[in-house]
């Protein structure tokens, strides 16, 4: 398993990279690749989100739940497909509600790598999946692994936005020291940004400038949420 990740999440995390589960995960992708199958994202990019996002850069937490499981669209950031990939509905919807949140125009793309390198982590529970089959790798160890990562982002002392959408990702992250429970950490809960769901609360909900607002309120600077152009 090649570990590409930036050392100031290399270090807290090594221990998890010498436990038996990691080690199952590992012989179980390394079988899935000999048998012949397609695994997303890049090997290179299964820690992308750690890598880009240092820990003590992080001001803002998004959860997914797997990889995008069509060709060329995973690169290791929840919610983002690489520039000239279409534009998957779930984030079409995020972007609709920054705009009606914030005023920004939607982007003509879904490449997320300006938010991430400003201090959003997007972390997807799970890190790898196979082609065309969601969910396939549910189950042998990514979970743990990420759970790892959300306490290392809870223990810090600087305030946190945690943006949890769907049920999925509240689970995920019941333990975060959240702010209505007298902990320092904002928790956004919604509806998951899916058509399925989308209108069921996710729209309306303004997660964006709420985060601005707590970053700002505690000293920290607010997020460009706007994206660049690659055309």
């Amino acid at each position: 398993m090649a570990v590409k990740l930036h050392p100031s999440w290399l270090e807290p995390l090594r221990g998890e990279f010498e436990q038996d589960y990691m080690a199952a995960l590992r012989a179980f992708l390394v079988a899935e690749k000999a048998a012949g199958k397609h695994i997303f994202p890049h090997g290179n990019d299964w820690f992308r989100a750690l890598d880009l996002t240092p820990l003590g850069d992080v001001r803002v937490v998004i959860l997914g739940q797997d990889p995008y499981h069509g060709a060329g669209q995973a690169h290791g950031l929840c919610f983002s497909v690489r520039p000239g990939t279409r534009t998957p509905p779930s984030l079409v919807n995020i972007y609709k509600e920054m705009e009606a949140d914030l005023g920004v125009p939607p982007a003509r793309h879904g490449f997320l790598e300006h938010w991430a390198k400003q201090g959003v982590l997007l972390l997807n529970a799970v890190l790898t999946v196979e082609m065309g089959c969601a969910a396939s790798h549910q189950g042998r160890g990514w979970e743990r692994f990420t759970d790892a990562v959300i306490r290392l982002v809870n223990a810090r002392a600087q305030p946190v936005v945690f943006m949890l959408w769907g049920s999925h990702a509240q689970k995920k992250a019941a333990f975060v020291d959240s702010t209505e429970r007298g902990g320092r950490h904002l928790v956004l809960r919604s509806p998951h940004p899916s058509p399925l769901s989308a209108h069921n609360g996710f729209f309306g909900s303004k997660p964006f400038s709420k985060a601005n607002a707590f970053l700002t309120a505690h000293g920290q600077k607010p997020i460009d949420w706007a994206l660049p152009s690659f055309e």
